[in-house]
């Protein structure tokens, strides 16, 4: 009778390296494993150890780092495995991958059917997929790709995909920004806003993707995000409302890793979009949604054709899973606010709170009518009454107490840091500020090392209709280190027309 072959062995040494959410396993070149079962750079295996297995990439080492008959794990894969030094793990190919078919299927233009894309979640969070699986999915789906159908499919598979909340009550409010434009810091002023009316608002944000700072980024400066569910929950059932990190709380976490893939390949396209935003509201239990659409030449959405198309793709997908979505255009041909970055960012939404003389009126108004929308999602608000409400809870400085418990609720109020480096671009000429390029002013704040360094961005002094002489101050770098600060400038010296002056050079 024959026996079974015994499943190659090799032991684990801890090598340290962040993947971030990828598995990777480290194994010499001349290794007898990889040798024995014809593994090369790139193949996908699974690794098992004490009765837990997961899939992960291979990537080769020559020699120096392992000994013969170690391999190493990237701290994401020696995490999910519990795995610890020494420890003996078996080696193998990994399973086939059915739902690539359906992935590839896609790539050639062919409709998938709810089963299919739900399969292809499941896997990408099972992490069966690798970055290159997931690009193509992304790729395959880009572009005008997906129908309505597919959105609400994806939309719930993404749903399905991990934890849905529940708060016990019919109304249960949210907010998204679509994104595109620097500085529009509204989410912690309307949830501080709402939560003091008393309605519920259990806000999931996310990181950036493709902008400087992400609204979770930016409260980050100013208190805990990554909180669990149960402190979640804690800090909702005691201030109506939080501001947390959505990646924290396992609520849509196909989603936390397509926008990993995503943010590589700078790319966000409507589809992928729609069921991005809504499976994070529709997980974390909201019952209505407002969706904030700025529209502008250098926004995300550059014209009132696609935010009509994407404004239908969300409230059909809003309808079809049962919450109430509705989408409010805005201005979106200049960044809001004077901060780009988070704690650029942070300052200005607490000037708002405070009401300070000095605050952006921009977002300050902004916010007023976004929060002005949600309250009257209320059946005891009326139409129409919704923006005096919020100013009234704004001027009275309810807004702020609440906020500032909210803070204290999820772990302490922080001081927000500053800079140490800081360069002004001045106007090279006398005029009036025409037009502002978002896309570049972001890249700006992004290059000066935003968003992990907290302190980096951009300080906007002349917003469009701002008349100035030359050598007037058009907007100060911020930096936390020289290098990164020479970085941007070597960018500012290539371009041209990031800020428009309309007049004659003096």
């Amino acid at each position: 009778m024959q026996q079974d072959r015994p499943k190659p062995i090799l032991k684990l040494r801890r090598l340290g390296i962040d993947t971030y959410k990828e598995a990777v396993i480290y194994m010499r070149e001349d290794c007898h494993v990889c040798r024995a079962e014809g593994f090369e750079v790139q193949t996908r295996v699974l690794v098992s150890l004490n009765g837990q297995s997961m899939i992960a990439t291979l990537n080769m080492i020559r020699d120096g780092l392992l000994k013969p008959g170690e391999a190493a794990l990237s701290e994401y894969a020696w995490a999910k495995l519990g795995a610890k030094d020494g420890d003996d793990i078996h080696v193998s190919h990994a399973p086939p991958v059915h739902s690539l078919s359906h992935m590839r299927s896609k790539i050639y233009g062919n409709e998938l059917q709810g089963e299919q894309l739900q399969s292809i979640v499941d896997d990408i969070v099972a992490g069966y997929y690798s970055d290159i699986h997931v690009s193509s999915f992304l790729t395959a789906c880009a572009g005008g790709r997906l129908n309505e159908q597919e959105i609400v499919h994806l939309t719930r598979a993404m749903v399905d995909s991990g934890d849905r909340l529940d708060w016990g009550q019919d109304l249960v409010v949210d907010k998204h920004c679509v994104g595109g434009l620097p500085g529009n810091r509204t989410t912690p002023i309307v949830v501080a806003i709402v939560a003091a009316h008393g309605l519920i608002m259990p806000k999931t944000s996310s990181r950036a993707i493709t902008s400087p700072a992400g609204t979770a980024d930016t409260m980050e400066v100013l208190t805990t995000v990554d909180l669990d569910v149960p402190l979640m929950r804690k800090v909702v059932e005691q201030e109506q409302g939080c501001v947390v990190w959505g990646g924290s709380v396992s609520l849509s976490p196909a989603d936390d890793l397509l926008i990993r893939v995503e943010k590589a390949l700078d790319l966000d396209s409507e589809g992928q979009l729609v069921a991005s935003v809504l499976s994070k509201k529709i997980a974390a239990g909201s019952s209505h949604v407002l969706i904030d659409m700025p529209v502008g030449p250098t926004a995300k959405i550059r014209s009132m054709d696609m935010a009509e198309d994407l404004s239908r793709y969300l409230e059909q997908t809003g309808a079809a899973m049962g919450v109430g979505v509705r989408v409010h255009t805005s201005d979106g041909s200049q960044p809001v606010g004077r901060g780009i970055g988070p704690a650029l960012e942070a300052r200005d939404l607490v000037a708002v709170l405070q009401n300070t003389k000095d605050a952006p009126q921009d977002l300050r108004e902004r916010a007023l009518d976004l929060a002005g929308h949600i309250l009257e999602f209320s059946s005891d608000v009326k139409n129409g009454q919704g923006r005096i409400l919020a100013a009234e809870l704004l001027n009275s400085g309810k807004a702020w107490a609440k906020f500032q418990a909210i803070c204290d609720a999820q772990g302490g109020m922080k001081d927000i840091p500053s800079a140490k480096y800081t360069h002004v671009i001045e106007a090279d000429k006398a005029g009036q500020v025409t037009a502002i390029d978002n896309r570049r002013i972001a890249r700006v704040a992004k290059l000066a090392g935003a968003p992990a360094d907290k302190v980096a961005g951009v300080d906007l002094h002349t917003p469009v209709g701002t008349h100035l002489e030359k050598g007037a101050p058009l907007f100060t770098v911020h930096a936390h280190s020289p290098g990164e600060l020479d970085y941007a400038l070597g960018y500012l010296e290539e371009q041209d027309g990031i800020i428009d002056i309309e007049g004659e050079p003096s």
